[in-house]
Parts: C-alpha cells; sequence; structure tokens
C-alpha cells in the first residue's frame, strides 16, 4: 500500500513552472531517494509533502497529494496534524536553543497539552534509543543541543521528530554537512528506520542513493523522469536522460 500518492501535481513559484505533471507512488516503510541536479525541483516535490512550500509567496499547485487517503492539497487540510504526521530534517541540523530534553519534548508540549514528567522522561528516552544516542547523552540532558556534534545534532533531530510519531520522515539532504564516517552512521539509522516509518530522502549524492534507498526517483526541469526500483534505476534505467545524469555526462 503506497504512503503517499501525487496525481498530475503541478507547482509554480509565482509565474516559474517548478513542477510539472509529476506523477508517483511512494511506498510504506521503504527508503525512496530523488535525485537529479541542482534547481530540478527535488527539494521543492519534498516540501509539498508537508505544505512548507506554503511560506513561499506566490505559491500555486495543482493535482493532488493524497495520504492516508486524504488530498492534503485542499483548504480543508489540517497543517498541524499533516506536520505531525510527516516530518522533516532539514540539511545543516537545526536544534532548538534550548536542552536537550526540551528540543525533544517541544513538539510534545504543543500537541499533547499537558503531559506528566513520567510520560515526558519516557518519550524522551524512547526517542533517544531509537536514534541510538541515549547511551551519549543520558547524562547530558539538561545541556545545550547547540553543544553537540554536527552527527548528534543531526540524529537529535530525528528523534525530535520521531517523538511525535510521524509515519513519514523527509530527509534533505541530511547528510551534506556531515564527514564520512557520520554520514555512514546516519545512513545505517535510516536503514533501521524505515521498520517503522517512510523515508522520502533527497540527495545530490549518486552513491548515497545507490547505497540506502530501496527507490529512486530522477527529476529534472520538474519533471519526474523515471522512478522505479533503486537497482533498475542505476542498472538499467529506460530513460536515455537518466542514464546520461547517472553515467556522469552532464549535472
Amino acid at each position: 500500500m503506497s504512503e503517499i500518492v501525487t496525481k498530475n501535481l503541478n507547482l509554480w513559484y509565482g509565474p516559474f513552472h517548478a513542477l510539472k505533471d509529476v506523477n508517483a507512488s511512494f511506498e510504506k516503510h521503504r527508503i525512496t531517494a530523488i535525485i537529479g541536479p541542482s534547481g530540478c525541483g527535488k527539494s521543492t516535490l519534498l516540501r509539498v509533502f508537508n505544505r512548507m512550500n506554503d511560506f513561499v509567496d506566490g505559491v500555486r499547485m495543482t493535482g493532488e497529494v493524497v495520504i492516508d487517503g486524504a488530498n492534503i492539497l485542499t483548504g480543508r487540510m489540517d497543517l498541524v496534524a499533516l506536520r505531525k504526521k510527516v516530518g522533516m530534517v532539514f540539511q545543516r541540523p537545526n536544534p532548538f536553543p534550548l536542552s536537550v530534553y526540551e528540543n525533544i519534548v517541544f513538539g510534545e508540549r504543543i500537541h499533547s497539552g499537558a503531559m506528566s514528567r513520567s510520560a515526558l522522561d519516557a518519550v524522551v528516552e524512547q526517542s533517544l534509543k531509537s536514534v541510538l544516542l541515549w547511551d551519549e547523552l543520558k547524562d547530558k540532558l539538561n545541556s545545550s543541543a547547540l553543544s553537540l556534534s554536527l552527527e548528534q545534532k543531526q540524529r537529535l533531530c530525528v528523534a525530535r521528530l520521531i517523538a511525535v510519531k510521524p509515519e513519514v520522515l523527509l530527509m534533505d539532504e541530511p547528510c551534506s554537512t556531515l564527514d564520512p564516517q557520520a554520514t555512514a552512521r546516519i545512513e545505517e539509522l535510516m536503514r533501521e528506520l524505515k521498520s517503522d516509518y517512510s523515508i522520502i530522502i533527497v540527495t545530490h549524492n549518486m552513491q548515497q542513493a545507490a547505497r540506502v534507498s530501496d527507490d529512486t526517483g530522477f527529476m529534472l526541469l520538474g519533471e519526474l523522469i523515471e522512478f522505479g526500483k533503486t537497482t533498475e534505476i542505476f542498472t538499467a534505467p529506460k530513460d536515455r536522460r537518466t542514464e546520461e545524469y547517472i553515467t556522469g555526462r552532464y549535472g
């Protein structure tokens, strides 16, 4: 069963046509990579799924994006509920200037109202364990999140999402600021998380897409040129443009 389905999705920034008739089906409990050259619409597509593009003046969309049977592009969509269900990790880790503890319970305080300290403690422990940070940070919960390493900050941002129990994790170039060792650990974390979440990752790193994803979509000039199993996209692409991009002839 699909987690997210797009049907004839178009998006304009003012007069600029950024997404053109995108049709795709993102499956549950799989990692889907979106690849393509800079400016091709990868991040724009990702931000459609939690309506983050709404914050940009002059944005207009047509078509459908269906999540759990509902078209999220309608005016009736509860955006707070949508962004709880579809969380996002950004290119540069963005922990709040608060303690590690308060970063993780921030969303719970907004969405769940008054919770007991013991309930919040349990959320913090479980969330940090999910991203393999509990042993490192259990004695530093009151320390500033800004004092953590880049990798720890990125893991903390994932933990902050997990705390509010989303269904989908969107990751926009989540390893671009990390060194190779930290990147490998974040990739391993993604593989572990996909048993509980559907993950969509935008990456400029084709090797990363090949390593970590189950499915891959190739975008060019706002169009989704090809979409399928990662092994097929990388070894036997059906479209010449996909092959040319993967073999490094442009991009």
